[in-house]
């Protein structure tokens, strides 16, 4: 089983080229909805003891949360340290899963693969890219996005060119969705003749 990791800065249509990949059959591991659902389950309670003003009706409230990790940067490492074992915990669950059910290719869709070292535990890199003005124009499109927080979103991000350096393949998605869809196509032919040619050596 090929397990492809799916990464790209804000903007980039990362998001749209996982919903391709699903669209054609691709098993997808959301690791934004992972933590997304995590937040309304077994995450709550070693949080609350963190942030206690956090937790609103049961469910971690992300908005508190983002505005509580301002204030202290520093517990920064210790949210992750409980947040992340958990997600790779989940992700290990999906992957468990798809090679008992005898997948060729999955994706691991990862914003910040890189970032967190999650590039070391795939075996294909793709990285979903566009023009920097294309990318601006759909960031500050955003409701209550600003020229300031989109540059700070960056300042934390591998900058684009790096990862399209360290990228095993490249979806550009600055020319449509129609182009997108394409690109992942000939990207699964690709990887299906790999998974072929493994499980005959």
């Amino acid at each position: 089983m090929i397990i492809v990791g799916l990464t790209g800065s804000i903007g980039m249509g990362k998001t749209t080229t996982a919903t391709l990949f699903a669209d054609e059959g691709v098993p997808v591991n959301d690791a934004d909805q992972v933590v997304h659902d995590l937040y309304r389950s077994d995450a709550v309670e070693p949080i609350r003891a963190m942030f206690p003003d956090v937790i609103v009706d049961g469910v971690v409230d992300r908005k508190k949360l983002s505005e509580n990790l301002a204030k202290n940067p520093a517990k920064f490492a210790d949210l992750e340290a409980v947040v992340h074992p958990l997600v790779r915990a989940r992700e290990k669950a999906f992957l468990d899963e798809q090679r008992a059910l005898g997948k060729k290719v999955v994706v691991l869709d990862i914003p910040l693969l890189f970032e967190t070292g999650a590039d070391r535990r795939v075996d294909k890199i793709v990285v979903v890219s566009c023009e920097p003005a294309v990318q601006r124009q759909r960031v500050l499109s955003r409701p209550g996005m600003t020229p300031e927080k989109f540059e700070l979103i960056l300042s934390r991000q591998t900058p684009d060119a790096e990862k399209r350096a360290r990228a095993d393949y490249v979806i550009d998605t600055g020319h449509g969705i129609d182009m997108a869809r394409s690109q992942v196509k000939t990207l699964l032919k690709k990887l299906g003749e790999q998974a072929e040619r493994a499980k005959d050596a």
